[in-house]
């Protein structure tokens, strides 16, 4: 997590917004086979499932046919519509894996996701040592651990400035086809911009092998976040720790989650706070869930926990 001074602050809410009405310009309802919803209330995006010939996915295991997402299109706008009464926006996309469907809040603006790329420093390494261009002793694979279970901050910028900075950013973009996310302006780390629907994107690829890391590899990366700790250090907090179960692992209870958080205050007079990660023993789901909020800490972590719980009542998908 980071603290963002009063000028980042302020382009950041700038860039956010400038971002938010582009996006909204195209939230109209697309749902395939549904009447358009002509309401003035959230809308949502449901995207058919692809022709498993043109899918990434093709390799992986079919399922069975398609019941976990029933419903969720309307108990996702019911998400977004009580969280936006808490004054808060949130964007959100969920990926069946299985069959390629995939359901967002029709919002998918760019926001910086602090800690989350955490997630491509930890792949631009791991593809290093797979190609045997580095190699980590065992200090460097307990800063890795750390990096990643804890979203340790010093392990971050110690592998950001190891791998080049902003160019590993760049080099993740070009291996995974991620259109909408962009290295930080200044250099650092954690202004990383991206959106819900790109994030989703990446874990989809790093998943299937598709973005070019041997599964050994991109398995020690998820092994990692599956051990994702209920808090991490932040200097910056009373306490100097950050709880870090908000969103997916709180608001799912009864599946096994592997999660990578990021939050920030403050753009603005928001907080940010981004939940992503992989669902289900058999990693079928993926979702990223993002939230700002001019509120405390506490209340919006609250916000985007309880959206993920409006979307899955059950705790569960």
């Amino acid at each position: 997590m980071r603290w963002r001074s009063s000028f980042l602050a302020k382009a950041a809410a700038t860039v956010a917004g400038a971002a938010l009405v582009a996006g909204c310009a195209g939230c109209e309802a697309r749902v395939y086979g549904a009447p358009g919803n002509q309401s003035d209330s959230p809308q949502l995006t449901l995207v058919a499932p692809k022709d498993p010939a043109d899918s990434v996915l093709a390799a992986a295991a079919p399922g069975p046919a398609v019941t976990a997402f029933d419903g969720l299109d309307v108990r996702v706008k019911q998400a977004t519509a009580d969280a936006a009464d808490d004054g808060a926006d949130i964007t959100v996309a969920v990926l069946d894996r299985n069959t390629g469907q995939l359901i967002t809040n029709g919002s998918d603006s760019a926001i910086a996701i602090a800690s989350v790329v955490k997630l491509f420093i930890a792949d631009d390494l791991m593809l290093q040592v797979a190609k045997g261009q580095t190699q980590l002793t065992p200090d460097d694979q307990q800063l890795f651990d750390a990096m990643l279970r804890s979203s340790d901050d010093g392990a971050a910028e110690t592998f950001w400035n190891r791998g080049g900075g902003s160019a590993i950013v760049d080099r993740v973009i070009a291996r995974y086809g991620l259109g909408s996310t962009r290295p930080p302006d200044n250099g650092r780390w954690f202004n990383t911009t991206s959106t819900v629907t790109d994030l989703v994107h990446y874990y989809d690829m790093l998943l299937s092998g598709a973005g070019g890391l041997p599964p050994e590899r991109a398995n020690a990366i998820l092994n990692d976040l599956a051990q994702s700790t209920p808090t991490a250090p932040d200097g910056m907090v009373p306490g100097g720790v950050y709880p870090q179960r908000f969103g997916i692992p709180e608001g799912l209870p009864g599946e096994p989650v592997a999660v990578k958080q990021g939050w920030m205050c403050c753009v603005g007079a928001d907080w940010m706070h981004l939940s992503t990660g992989v669902i289900g023993s058999d990693r079928r789901y993926v979702m990223a869930i993002s939230s700002m909020q001019p509120a405390d800490a506490t209340e919006a972590r609250a916000t985007i926990t309880q959206a993920v719980r409006t979307m899955f009542p059950s705790g569960r998908i």
